[in-house]
């Protein structure tokens, strides 16, 4: 690939004509760019079902042999479940997709000379980016500017330390130039540990590096509990359709009936028996649950996270900002004898001053002293803080001096030290006990809840020209910054909802355990365990998913062990939950089951979570982890449904073609019963669900579905055949009335029972919502009506007889209140919330 011809300069960019042009010449900035499909396309996808399929053959069978108004009943009653199915899925993947633009991944790009924030996918080869620490990398680059400029392409190349990245003089032309070692280039997926610099786009999409060997990058993600929980149940549902399609099959063409007749209605059966609304009950439900959540402040970027959230049992957190009010301010700063020190504060600013990298709040309270006075410093160099050393160290000049200025975690910066500054500003030889005198200080501040750093310097020679890691050894300590990051009024309260609800908080953060200890004790958090960073280091894994159960404060981590803590809840059988921002966080959140980051969180983090939260607050949180368990019951009421009462029916009309001279119901019928029950059903993702079922976390459990289906599927099965019963010796029933009486009893109790099996209470103290209501009762009144309309003879209906809808509401009572004992049976079986 040739690159395109350079910009005139790093602060110019592309124009937005340009931009405009190479967007439509390369295409969009993506691995697999999303294709769009044409609405219409959509719904010809539709009919890629395969009894979709040999149900419309049929129709064009019954057509040839001359039966035209079968085949027009057939065939309309085909599309309008297709079109049902399409619009609502249509409808959610509109939705989602609006929800998904809240919180694409964006990047600063020069247009006409000025900064404008694009997502991604619109940048092209050409433009000139400008990046800061935490951004992620999207387009292979070369570097054009860049200042203390590190990056991780560990996805790329392995490395385990970012590197540095240095700005190139001249552009290449060709594509030989792109070395993944190279200096001054950078690529797509990496990220910005710290620094900043303007990069020239060169590869975008496919064409990049990471694009090139997206085939390995490109495998689907391991299913989730909620798609591997759906799998199941298709693969249960088909086992019984097939059972039960060719015992019937087998049974007609044994009794010499018409054969095209029985192969329709023996495909009409399995119709009638596949959760064929399952896939839009579970898209439009998990749909409008990230609507809700969106209006919760919470933006769902993967759907199936919401049942992700609904099924978590422990939540993963750090301390500043989720139990704390992230509003820190520098109260102290003291030397080593514990008293304030001004010298400690400006070496501290200066420090902070001087660094490129991504500023802390830390920084940012230290900055907040503007009345040190910086000028006549000039930056020589710098060491970046990485997670591993816990520290940044500046080299600044001065007056032809030189000084090494380092900032770090006190544990860390105290290792490095061979002498302290007394109060006079003498430097004296930090012997065992002033360390001893100066370790206890810090755990005085510790246990007062202040957060602190070590601040430390050390003179260095004037032809000393670079930084770097070896120079951090032999420092003076001049003193400690305290700071205050006051508890939040409403984190205790959400931690102890949090807990009534079933799930168990572990606070994971970087912060010594004094501090945290503090925090937890003003919250009134129980403490029931606690582990250090430097105890997690001695523990093989093993070990540690011993301890991890018991242990809800773990101190003192970095990354790496993070990321272990989820994976041994994990594997203990927890479903975890992450929450985090930083670039720290982005492997914690990609490893948990629900990845979870907040807005103004870095790129890194947002790209690796499942949800963004609009606000860092754990009520927000549990608002939106009771929204998954609301929109994970919806989706098991329309389960339970299609294992009980619906396969119910089926079951009885297969049974019947054992005793009956003639087909039970005829496949238009059948057809037709199946589309007004889909048309029932389509209210149900927006039906309330129990509180009580909303108290603790939920998941798939086949063996709980198999049970119900066991229990109310014979109830059903039972008022059919009684149906069957009454309708011949009682009125006499030919063919045409038995069918017609049967249809009527058959839609009215497979959709009325959903007032029954949608609440473990009883039905008359659970009220649904009243859509679900209006249409399950259009629906049955359609179905009572239909016989006395034109359509009827085209149907295959006759008008029933007065005397039948006496016995229907008879059936009906009596079917509604033996499927609510059995219900209320099959609960009690079930004492402990079954993990549904």
């Amino acid at each position: 690939m040739t690159l395109p011809p350079p910009v005139p300069s790093a602060t110019e960019g592309l124009s937005q004509s340009q931009a405009e042009q190479r967007l439509a010449q390369w295409g969009p900035n993506q691995l697999r760019p999303a294709v769009q499909r044409a609405a219409l396309l959509q719904f010809m996808a539709q009919f890629r079902n395969p009894l979709v399929l040999i149900l419309l053959a049929a129709a064009s069978v019954s057509a040839l042999t001359g039966d035209l108004s079968g085949a027009l009943v057939i065939s309309v009653i085909v599309v309008m479940s297709v079109a049902l199915d399409f619009v609502q899925a249509y409808r959610a993947g509109q939705a989602a997709a609006k929800l998904a633009l809240q919180v694409a991944v964006t990047a600063t790009v020069l247009r006409d000379g000025k900064p404008h924030d694009l997502p991604v996918a619109q940048l092209v080869p050409g433009d000139v980016v400008l990046l800061s620490a935490g951004d992620l990398i999207p387009a292979d680059a070369h570097v054009l500017e860049a200042k203390d400029f590190f990056v991780n392409q560990a996805q790329l190349t392995g490395e385990p330390y970012p590197v540095e990245k240095k700005a190139r003089a001249t552009v290449p032309a060709t594509e030989a130039s792109w070395e993944l070692d190279a200096v001054d280039s950078v690529f797509m997926g990496s990220s910005v540990v710290s620094g900043s610099a303007h990069v020239l786009l060169g590869r975008t999409g496919s064409s990049s590096a990471l694009g090139q060997i997206a085939v390995s990058l490109a495998d689907k993600a391991p299913p989730t509990a909620f798609e591997i929980g759906t799998r199941q149940f298709g693969v249960l549902i088909m086992r019984l359709t097939l059972l039960l399609v060719l015992f019937t099959l087998l049974v007609n063409v044994a009794l010499h009936r018409t054969l095209l007749e029985s192969f329709l209605f023996a495909v009409a059966l399995a119709v009638g028996l596949t959760p064929e609304l399952l896939p839009m009950v579970v898209s439009v439900t998990l749909t409008r649950g990230a609507l809700r959540m969106a209006a919760l402040k919470v933006i769902v970027k993967r759907p199936s996270a919401i049942q992700d959230m609904g099924a978590m049992d422990v939540l993963c957190t750090d301390k500043t900002g989720t139990l704390t009010e992230a509003h820190i301010r520098l109260e102290r700063h003291v030397d080593a004898d514990g008293r304030e020190n001004a010298e400690v504060l400006r070496l501290a600013y200066l420090n902070s001053y001087f660094e490129s990298g991504l500023k802390s709040p830390l920084d940012d309270a230290i900055l907040a002293h503007g009345e040190i006075d910086a000028t006549g410093w000039a930056k020589i160099d710098e060491v970046p803080f990485d997670f591993e050393r816990r520290r940044v160290s500046v080299l600044l000049e001065k007056d032809a001096q030189r000084q090494l200025l380092v900032k770090g975690a006190p544990e860390d910066i105290l290792k490095l030290c061979t002498h302290f500054q007394d109060p006079s500003g003498t430097t004296q030889t930090l012997d065992a006990a002033s360390l001893l005198r100066i370790n206890a200080l810090f755990d005085s501040l510790s246990e007062e809840g202040f957060r602190v750093l070590g601040i430390a310097w050390k003179p260095v020679p004037q032809d000393h020209p670079h930084a770097v890691i070896s120079d951090e050894s032999a420092l003076v300590f001049a003193g400690f910054a305290a700071f205050l990051d006051p508890p939040k009024a409403s984190a205790g309260q959400a931690l102890q909802t949090m807990a009534d609800s079933g799930v168990a908080v572990k606070i994971v953060t970087g912060d010594n355990e004094r501090v945290t200890r503090h925090v937890c004790t003003q919250l009134g958090i129980a403490i029931t365990g606690v582990l250090t960073g430097t105890e997690l280091a001695s523990m093989n894994d093993d070990a540690l998913r011993a301890r991890v159960e018991d242990v809800n404060l773990f101190c003192r981590v970095n990354p790496a062990q993070k990321n272990r803590i989820i994976l041994a809840l994990k594997a203990r059988g927890h479903v975890v939950g992450y929450m985090g921002d930083g670039i720290n966080d982005a492997p914690s959140l990609h490893t948990a089951d629900v990845g979870i980051s907040v807005d103004d969180a870095v790129d890194v983090a947002k790209q690796a979570a499942a949800m963004i939260l609009l606000e860092k607050d754990l009520m927000v949180l549990h608002a939106g982890m009771l929204e998954g368990r609301r929109t994970f019951g919806n989706v098991m009421k329309y389960i339970m449904m299609a294992t009980s009462s619906n396969f119910g029916n089926m079951f009885s009309m297969a049974a019947a073609t054992l005793f009956l001279p003639f087909l039970p119901m005829l496949p238009l019928q059948i057809l037709l019963n199946n589309l007004l029950y889909d048309v029932s059903e389509i209210a149900l993702p927006l039906d309330e669900v129990d509180a009580e079922d909303l108290t603790r976390p939920k998941r798939w459990d086949m063996g709980f579905i198999r049970d119900f289906m066991l229990t109310i599927g014979p109830i059903s099965s039972l008022f059919d055949f009684l149906t069957f019963y009454l309708l011949l010796r009682l009125f006499q029933a030919d063919e045409t009335l038995f069918r017609t009486g049967w249809f009527v009893e058959s839609i009215a109790t497979q959709v009325l029972v959903i007032f029954v099996i949608r609440t473990r209470r009883n039905p008359l103290r659970s009220h649904p919502n009243r859509w679900l209501t209006l249409t399950s009762l259009a629906v049955v009144l359609a179905a009572m009506a239909l016989p006395f309309t034109p359509l009827a003879g085209m149907l295959g209906f006759t008008p029933l007889p007065a005397a039948f809808f006496g016995l229907l509401i008879a059936l009906l009572v009596g079917y509604l209140s033996l499927v609510e004992g059995g219900k209320q049976w099959f609960y009690r079986r079930h004492i402990q919330t079954p993990r549904a």
